[in-house]
């Protein structure tokens, strides 16, 4: 049986983020992710972890401004120097979250800007990344992202996920594969996944449309949870979408769709 970690960025969303983790555990959950935790100190974020015993398996590293629309700065040229700052504190909370892997978002391609030059300012970003986190003990993601849900978004398929993991050839970095937006660029989702196992570190899911919770849309969750226990798939799977209601009442899918 898969198992699931609650994204507390998209679940339990009716309450302030730090009081997240309580409703978490509360629920049956054993691990946790979220995008950010640089609002709050390492220390208050891992205290909540401590009290609800809760496993941390995913955060971001910083992403640029998020409140006014960006969406990461990893393929931003003109922006290399706050990349690598942003990777120095995303390990400092790493090392005290006791995190073990970070995820890197390409970002949207800013105008203007040639292919190639987006192309290699996010390779030698990624490569620059994967090197600090290897000495850190930790894994780097990179996350493809439909361009219907972020438009102008820099990488959008597994290829070319998996190819840019060819290029930059680090150990340590691996995609992070979101059901919900595969299904959305490429569909294919099991033959994808089993192709491409070794290279994919962490698995999220919402279904398709409206991006809710398993069962409400197109996604056979039902055979997917169980071809991915078939195919020896033993990481963390993040819930990532938006409760039809409220979380607590939309948790049902678990034990359905596991039976």
């Amino acid at each position: 049986m898969p198992q699931f970690a609650a994204n507390l960025t998209m679940l339990f969303n009716e309450v302030p983020f730090m009081e997240r983790f309580e409703r978490a555990g509360k629920a049956g959950f054993k691990a946790v992710e979220f995008l950010f935790p640089y609002p709050f100190s390492s220390a208050e974020i891992k205290q909540a972890l401590d009290q609800n015993q809760l496993k941390l398996v995913l955060h971001n590293l910083p992403a640029g401004d998020w409140d006014a629309g960006e969406r990461g700065i990893a393929s931003h040229p003109d922006r290399v120097d706050e990349f690598r700052q942003g990777v120095s504190k995303a390990i400092e909370y790493a090392k005290v979250l006791g995190v073990h892997q970070l995820n890197c978002l390409a970002g949207k391609a800013p105008t203007g800007v040639e292919s190639k030059i987006l192309h290699t300012t996010f390779v030698e970003n990624l490569r620059y990344a994967a090197s600090e986190l290897k000495k850190a003990n930790l894994r780097l993601l990179i996350e493809p992202i439909n361009t219907f849900d972020i438009p102008g978004f820099y990488l959008n398929t597994t290829k070319q996920a998996v190819d840019i993991l060819s290029e930059v050839g680090a150990d340590n970095l691996l995609v992070q594969y979101d059901i919900y937006h595969a299904q959305r660029m490429e569909g294919e989702l099991a033959n994808t996944i089993e192709k491409n196992l070794s290279k994919i570190g962490h698995i999220q899911l919402a279904d398709n449309p409206g991006r809710n919770e398993p069962g409400t849309g197109e996604i056979n969750y039902h055979f997917l949870f169980k071809f991915l226990d078939r195919i020896g798939y033993h990481g963390w799977i993040g819930c990532e979408y938006k409760p039809t209601e409220n979380t607590e009442a939309g948790l049902g899918w678990i034990k359905q769709l596991n039976s």
